[in-house]
């Protein structure tokens, strides 16, 4: 079942980019093979997550168009950094490669910090990181690591923390999202993009 991906991808060309067979780009369509054309013209590779979905092309669109909801809006209580770290603590916990360097990656941009990423990954309790996001993480590596577990007490200190009735449904919304993320992940095998290394670590080219 393993098939080479034909989707331009970075990782050594040993390693397929899924278990799963991958399309070229120009079979996808229209609308997908415009959003992965505009990802690549940005980030000048197209991260292997991409390639991996295009398997199935209706839930491509679906899974990216509910990633941009989540992630790609700042409110007072949860800004797009702190998302970030959400998705690298609870995929750390899911033993995720893919996510925690592709995430990590985009966590050191926009918190720009080489560091907190990194830290996050490794061990959450001690990032140096303040104690409303503190919270945050503790809850959402609760539900992410042992969600019978998460009560109303859980909800309401993030409500103490300073986040609003959305952003307390954002963090169980990320934390499940990421959940299913880092389970394709691991079942199809996507290799973090070499890239993804040494984005926000040096000078882009």
């Amino acid at each position: 079942m393993t098939t080479p991906a034909t989707t331009p991808a970075t990782t050594p060309a040993t390693t397929p980019v899924s278990r799963f067979p991958v399309p070229d780009r120009t079979e996808l369509p229209a609308d997908l093979r415009e959003r992965y054309d505009a990802v690549e013209e940005k980030s000048g590779f197209l991260p292997n997550v991409f390639a991996m979905l295009a398997h199935r092309p209706a839930e491509a669109r679906a899974f990216l168009a509910y990633h941009d909801a989540l992630m790609d809006k700042d409110t007072p209580g949860l800004s797009t950094a702190d998302r970030e770290l959400v998705v690298v603590a609870t995929s750390a916990a899911n033993d995720c490669l893919y996510c925690v360097v592709a995430h990590g990656a985009i966590a050191r941009i926009r918190t720009r910090d080489r560091y907190l990423a990194d830290q996050v990954a490794v061990d959450w309790r001690k990032a140096p990181v303040d104690e409303r996001m503190r919270t945050v993480l503790e809850v959402a590596v609760r539900l992410a690591t042992s969600p019978a577990e998460v009560t109303p007490d859980d909800l309401a200190a993030l409500q103490a923390a300073g986040l609003s009735e959305d952003d307390v449904w954002d963090v169980g919304a990320i934390v499940g999202f990421f959940a299913m993320s880092n389970r394709l992940a691991h079942w199809a095998a996507v290799p973090p993009n070499e890239e993804f290394y040494l984005m926000g670590r040096v000078p882009r080219a």
